[in-house]
């Protein structure tokens, strides 16, 4: 009778194993549903991608570094110009002067402050420069140097706007891939709690329990590892805005992923050389290295300038029955210079301006080439992306059609729960790996655009309005 009774427990344990197992599938959506609602919130309202970009623009330290570097910048222009304008001088003197011996005497009193007289006046000078060709080409080289640095702050704010991107994206595909962690945890843990059963009735040997087990506590380390992740893209967030962001708008489902337009790569290429910024920069660099070079050889030209001054003075004579008298002064005066000989500084100066004037050719040479290599290369990786969505998304299907099959493979007896693990792991895999892919598509495009030199706030924009 007992062993009747014995006989009667596995069987039903068969029959509630066998509905376990067809029931795995259906289980495993709801954990993925049931992941991201437990994680964890920190306020009702979530931010979205466009205030945190408002945000960023206003605290990022980078951001208001590089508008500060560009105010410093356009104070050249100022100083440039100033050797080129009138120079107006001011100057006022007053003094007093006394005399006396240095003692009393019976010839009169010591000396003393009040046997003094005063001596006062103040004078005017203008002067200004009619021939100086190193002031005027300096003065160029500082109007190309302001238009440089209005593209290096150019380039700064877009290098926010992918930073502000790529943070939020990461932020969203740790959250992705916490959610399958989570899941994927709690389908091991039922698939080990359903092992243990099987063996404590004799019904598999104790390798399938410590497989199931080693399956769980990997997917343990890789949902806490994931968490750690989680707190660190979050912080790297909080770090360029200076405010926390626990609470994200999370991308729509129906986010396109379709290739650019323009569709060519040529046209990316050539868009590129017109538009990118670190481009740009490099050609306002040269062309202010160019001026250098002219204001450095003109150190050896002639100078002429043109001056006038006025002065009034008047000094008291004590010795003098006469009031103090005032005197007047004036000056027109044309300056004439030709330096012949400084030790050969202005020909060392002139060398060095013209090196680096070379240098900073290569440098633009160089700055063309590498944009264009990161422009391909940023083609290539969204036309990659484009397609590896799709295959990541049929990836899925199969996943799931294979996890059906290994099912019932384990209902009839053919697959065992180890490999049910297995098809497990892959499906969650190949859904972490889908969603990676749409960022990566996302961070792409915006990489992309940044080379060409066309990405602007706008494209924060489109992207926001993809966002529930």
């Amino acid at each position: 009778m007992i062993s009747g009774i014995k006989t009667m427990q596995q069987t039903s344990l068969k029959v509630s194993e066998t509905a376990k197992i067809s029931h795995l599938k259906k289980a495993i959506g709801h954990c993925l549903a049931l992941a991201v609602l437990t994680l964890p919130f920190s306020s009702v309202q979530a931010d979205d991608l466009a205030q945190i970009f408002e945000l960023a623009a206003t605290n990022d330290p980078e951001i208001r570094q590089a508008r500060a570097s560009y105010n410093a910048a356009h104070t050249t222009i100022d100083q440039g110009r100033s050797f080129l304008l009138p120079r107006v001088t001011v100057g006022g003197s007053t003094s007093r002067d006394t005399s006396g011996p240095a003692n009393a005497s019976q010839f009169g009193p010591g000396h003393s402050f009040e046997n003094g007289f005063n001596s006062k006046g103040y004078n005017l000078s203008i002067s200004q420069a009619l021939l100086n060709f190193e002031a005027w080409y300096a003065f160029k080289s500082a109007k190309q140097s302001d238009q440089q640095a209005a593209a290096n702050l150019a380039q700064a704010e877009q290098q926010l706007i992918l930073k502000v991107a790529t943070a939020y994206f990461n932020v969203l595909r740790t959250l992705d891939n916490l959610a399958t962690f989570r899941a994927e945890e709690d389908a091991a843990s039922r698939v080990l709690e359903q092992t243990r059963e099987r063996f404590e009735v004799g019904l598999i040997p104790i390798t399938d329990v410590y497989d199931s087990q080693a399956s769980h506590d990997l997917v343990r380390v890789n949902r806490l590892v994931e968490e750690n992740n989680l707190n660190q893209a979050y912080e790297a967030l909080e770090a360029i805005t200076g405010r926390p962001h626990n609470n994200l708008e999370t991308l729509n489902s129906d986010f396109p992923i379709e290739s650019l337009n323009p569709s060519s790569l040529d046209e990316w290429v050539n868009l590129a050389l017109d538009n990118n910024l670190a481009i740009k920069s490099a050609q306002f660099d040269f062309a202010a290295k160019k001026d250098d070079a002219r204001s450095a050889r003109a150190t050896m030209f002639p100078t002429l300038d043109i001056s006038a001054g006025y002065g009034w003075n008047q000094s008291a004579n004590p010795f003098s029955f006469f009031p103090a008298a005032a005197s007047e002064r004036t000056n027109i005066t044309l300056n004439f210079s030709y330096p012949l000989y400084a030790g050969g500084l202005n020909s060392a100066r002139k060398r060095q301006a013209y090196y680096t004037r070379d240098a900073s050719e290569e440098a633009l040479m160089k700055t063309q080439r590498d944009s264009t290599q990161s422009t391909r290369n940023n083609y290539r990786s969204v036309e990659t992306d484009v397609l590896a969505v799709q295959a990541r998304a049929q990836a899925i299907i199969s996943a799931e059609s294979a996890l059906e099959a290994t099912e019932v493979g384990a209902e009839v007896g053919t697959r065992n729960v180890v490999d049910v693990v297995l098809a497990q792991r892959t499906l969650f895999q190949a859904r972490r790996d889908y969603a990676s892919a749409r960022y990566a598509y996302v961070i792409n495009t915006l990489n992309l655009k940044q080379a060409a030199g066309i990405l602007s706030p706008q494209d924060i924009i489109d992207l926001n309005n993809w966002l529930e």
